[in-house]
């Protein structure tokens, strides 16, 4: 075609019409290419790739998000569940006066339950094995209440537990110690009894009247629980406590108490609280959380760079395409909105995509771990390396929403410069290189 006849159906078309945005002709000229397969196999494979790399992405944000929630979730519950939400402890002298601060304690406002004990450690043993343990001694009152203990006897009782002289134990150190209900077991620490040659070390019998599983190993394979004035007799700690522990209806509310406890209770204390306590392992789970969704957020944006690829490739294969479309009437927004669309359909699809397959994963992640365990006759998730005896997952809308906008903006601003590429295009240039 000669530059004379491409200037004179130029000047023949007729002129744009104030076509309304994102018109009907737009999505079908958009949607039409975006199914094409024959034009260019290298454009449907660039666009295949974005719609999946987008789709893993958003899938692989929603999982990890949700998993990471349930971590969280999970080892808050288990940790303040069993350890309390403030502790108090003696200063300059021991807690002998401990039931009138328990009394003045239980009395401040917020304070759900507050229980003292004596706790430490001493070693474990029996005929098949032998450990470490955390011994804690409580009321049976108090252990009854105690809410990581609650529902979480799976042999033996707790009632009667004063009267019966015995221990309740975790059920790994159960297992690792080879023992059930009725059994017995030995408790050792070293400073026991003055003698005339020293301080002998404390060895003492006890049966095993409940076995609990928390449901976080460290502590199932630690804990061992004793009545009150048996543990007072067994650490040398004669009419006193070494802590004082309160529940709170309000975890964050720990600050409030402390200065109602300074306020209240005259005697001098040492008052910290579970954010002191785990500061580190939960800023540390935080920080994870942040990195992870930083590196997974990588995928989406190659995908994202993936789609200026396809579209930059799809404008140069629609150059004639393009030049009809201007000759026609179309104006450059019509071009601009038309490439749009492709860039913005394969992020649409790959998000919705994303956002269902995520869903689907974590809602049902630990049934999926359950199943992959069976088939590979492995352990995909070890209690002992993770602390839980399941793969917690909790989806968060909102983090959902962020991650499922986010990629929908990424995949629109892709296609913002590929697509006013191809509404720069000359009509008559683009013919004449044709």
């Amino acid at each position: 075609m000669s530059e004379s006849s491409l200037s004179t159906a130029a000047e023949a078309a007729p002129p744009p019409s104030r076509a309304r945005i994102f018109a009907p002709f737009e999505w079908v000229v958009a949607l039409r290419y975006v199914r094409a397969r024959r034009a260019n196999g290298v454009v449907s494979v660039i666009a295949g790739f974005s719609f999946l790399g987008i789709t893993l992405g958003v899938a692989t944000l929603i999982v990890v998000m949700s998993v990471m929630n349930g971590f969280h979730k999970e080892l808050m519950d288990k940790i303040v569940g069993i350890d309390g939400h403030a502790f108090v402890q003696a200063a300059e002298r021991p807690l002998t006066d401990w039931a009138q601060v328990t009394a003045q304690m239980q009395r401040l406002p917020g304070a759900k339950l507050v229980i003292p004990m004596v706790e430490g450690a001493a070693g474990i043993s029996s005929p098949y094995g032998q450990s470490g343990a955390l011994v804690r001694g409580m009321r049976e009152q108090d252990i009854l209440r105690l809410p990581g203990m609650a529902g979480n006897v799976k042999d033996g009782t707790l009632d009667g537990f004063d009267a019966a002289g015995g221990v309740a134990i975790g059920q790994r150190l159960a297992e690792t110690l080879g023992i059930r209900v009725g059994d017995s077991i030995s408790l050792l620490i070293a400073k026991g009894a003055s003698t005339p040659f020293g301080v002998a070390p404390r060895i003492k019998a006890y049966p095993v009247v409940a076995v609990f599983q928390i449901g976080m190993s460290e502590y199932d394979r630690v804990f061992v629980y004793m009545p009150l004035a048996e543990s007072q007799l067994f650490f040398n700690r004669e009419n006193e406590v070494t802590v004082i522990e309160a529940f709170l209806d309000d975890p964050e509310a720990v600050d409030k108490l402390r200065s109602d406890v300074e306020a209240t209770i005259e005697r001098p204390l040492i008052l910290t609280d579970w954010r002191q306590r785990n500061k580190t392992f939960f800023e540390a789970l935080q920080v994870e959380k942040n990195v992870l969704f930083i590196i997974l957020t990588l995928i989406v944006l190659v995908a994202a760079f993936n789609i200026i690829s396809g579209l930059t490739m799809l404008t140069k294969d629609k150059i004639s395409d393009i030049a009809i479309l201007r000759t026609m009437g179309a104006t450059r927004g019509s071009v601009l909105r038309i490439f749009l669309i492709i860039g913005a359909s394969i992020g649409i699809a790959g998000d919705i995509a994303g956002f269902l397959l995520g869903l689907g994963l974590a809602t049902n992640l630990d049934a999926i771990r359950l199943a992959l365990n069976k088939l590979m006759h492995a352990n995909l998730f070890p209690a002992e390396l993770y602390f839980l005896s399941r793969l917690p997952s909790i989806v968060d809308p909102r983090e959902v929403t962020l991650v499922v906008t986010m990629t929908l903006v990424l995949a629109i601003l892709a296609s913002v410069y590929p697509a006013w590429k191809a509404a720069s295009l000359d009509p008559i240039d683009a013919l004449r290189h044709e």
